[in-house]
């Protein structure tokens, strides 16, 4: 965990160790997670259309949507709430304490 939030994401080290609380630092990574999906759903979708463009009968293809071309493990995921209710109480209380 320590790679990807210092190293890949970039947050300074001292502030990792010392200063986010762990559902913080839960929600930095999800959010990396997410902007990484959005880039290749992005790609995928992106490369479909082209496809499109140089193949003439994309149908014969297989190719019917973007998931057929290149299925990602994250599609077949069921939306949850990206906060429980103990995470969202706890965002409350630190913003009451700094406002």
């Amino acid at each position: 965990m320590y790679r990807l939030v210092v190293g890949e994401i970039g947050i300074p080290r001292n502030e990792y160790l010392y200063e986010l609380p762990v559902w913080e630092i839960r929600l930095i990574i999800d959010g990396y997670r997410r902007r990484s999906r959005e880039r290749w759903t992005a790609i995928r979708w992106q490369t479909f259309m082209l496809m499109q463009v140089g193949m003439a009968d994309m149908q014969k293809s297989g190719f019917r949507k973007p998931s057929d071309l290149l299925a990602f493990p994250w599609d077949d995921e069921v939306s949850e709430s990206e906060l429980s209710e103990e995470e969202i109480e706890e965002m409350r209380m630190l913003l009451k304490e700094r406002g």
